[in-house]
């Protein structure tokens, strides 16, 4: 790999004794991992499932490295949403955080949703977790993932940073900064970064992040913590940035910060800082939003829910279009905010009918359904029901079916006359 001569410069100066071993690291073959994702199952159990040889990370205990050639993205599993395939050293820093079920978290910089979704996995479906990405098109991708995971209290939203600040005055109990760097950490990985790699670039990157970090510190609650990431080496957007920003925030404290080598462990290059606001931890002001939802809509979607679910979802309703979402309890205002997903996306409705959306089979468990079509990983129809196929067999009940691998949900099929009709999104097939 041709690496950029100033880069190159730059890291002898940096490492001194170390620098030809952290050269050497580029010879190397890449690491790959995975999270479990604790919202489907728990670690042990999804190990005794998993057809793959994985070895654990040792900063995450949900996370695991795997050989290149199990190509986990292909398996149904990871269509169930059971695991998460994520960079092992990025799993640093939502470990950092130190997220507690019941508390607000903002997700600043989300795409694609690796950290949103080790985020998710701490709340447990309880408190609230706003995820933001400002580019649009990044933002559909990390909406999908929020979706595939099966998260219940995820907000996502498509907003500049200053936005969100003027928005969410002291609203958190913790923020997570993965900011957007020079991605020194990722040419490995990404050959595109070496491309794009200047000095001029590193410069604006932290100019970039200096003012993300601002806007995050006016959102963050007296007492909160901001754990502030990149996945690059240099030292002007890393400690830097934190030095910088900690002197003209005097109510900020740097807490710790952290360095993933990738000549002295198993992943790419990767910086953690985490900073403290001083204070007591306050309560922030509930604001409950949006609109009931007509009392004919409501009867289509109970009918749906008497017939189909055995949980009630005992939350806000409100209504995008034909689209029916449950807030998260005590849901913030977004009000004039470009939301993607306010909630947990229930289903829409269609000519007099509620029909259930594939987010909402994603975060059920079976034992939540009145009916479940359960396949094993080895049959064949798991693949055709991924291929959007219908499925044949007699003698059901007629209505809607929560379709699982393994008890895992995939997705929804109604059953009628014989066969089970696919509801799997086109979108997701495969082919």
């Amino acid at each position: 790999m041709e690496l950029p001569v100033k880069f190159l410069e730059r890291m002898e100066n940096m490492l001194g004794e170390e620098y030809a071993e952290f050269l050497a690291s580029y010879e190397k073959e890449r690491v790959y991992g995975l999270r479990i994702n604790t919202l489907k199952m728990q670690a042990e159990e999804a190990l005794r499932k998993l057809p793959f040889q994985l070895e654990p990370v040792s900063w995450c205990d949900t996370g695991f490295y795997y050989k290149e050639e199990e190509r986990p993205g292909k398996s149904p599993y990871h269509e169930a949403g059971l695991y998460y395939i994520q960079e092992p050293s990025a799993m640093i820093t939502a470990e950092l955080a130190q997220i507690k079920p019941g508390e607000k978290v903002l997700d600043l910089c989300a795409a694609p949703g690796g950290k949103t979704t080790q985020i998710a996995c701490k709340l447990q479906g309880e408190g609230i977790l706003v995820s933001n990405e400002i580019n649009s098109a990044r933002a559909a991708i990390l909406s999908q993932n929020v979706e595939r995971m099966g998260i219940k209290n995820g907000i996502v939203t498509n907003e500049n940073p200053k936005r969100l600040s003027e928005h969410f005055v002291s609203y958190f109990d913790k923020i997570i900064v993965d900011a957007p760097c020079s991605g020194e950490g990722m040419f490995k990985k990404e050959p595109i970064a070496v491309a794009e790699w200047s000095e001029e670039n590193v410069e604006n990157c932290a100019k970039r992040q200096a003012e993300i970090l601002t806007c995050a510190a006016k959102m963050l609650k007296p007492g909160g913590r901001i754990v502030y990431s990149t996945c690059t080496f240099a030292k002007q957007e890393n400690e830097d940035t934190i030095e910088n920003f900690v002197k003209e925030n005097e109510e900020f404290q740097i807490i710790s910060m952290h360095r993933i080598w990738p000549h002295k462990e198993k992943g790419e290059g990767h910086f953690a800082a985490v900073l403290e606001k001083e204070g007591e931890v306050g309560t922030a002001r509930e604001i409950l939003w949006g609109r009931k939802i007509e009392k004919s809509l409501l009867k289509q979607y109970e009918e749906f829910a008497k017939d189909t679910l055995q949980i009630s979802f005992d939350k806000e309703f409100i209504m995008f279009g034909d689209n029916l979402y449950a807030l998260p309890a005590g849901a913030p205002n977004l009000d004039k905010l470009k939301v993607l997903r306010p909630g947990l996306h229930l289903g829409s409705f269609k000519k007099k009918r509620f029909e259930p959306s594939h987010a909402l089979s994603h975060a059920l468990k079976p034992e939540e359904c009145k009916h479940v079509l359960n396949l094993s990983y080895e049959q064949l129809e798991v693949l055709s029901y991924l291929k959007g196929e219908t499925i044949h067999k007699e003698g059901e009940e007629k209505g809607w079916y929560l379709v699982c691998v393994e008890g895992i949900p995939m997705g929804f099929a109604k059953y009628s006359n014989g066969m089970f009709k696919n509801h799997y999104p086109k979108g997701l097939r495969i082919f």
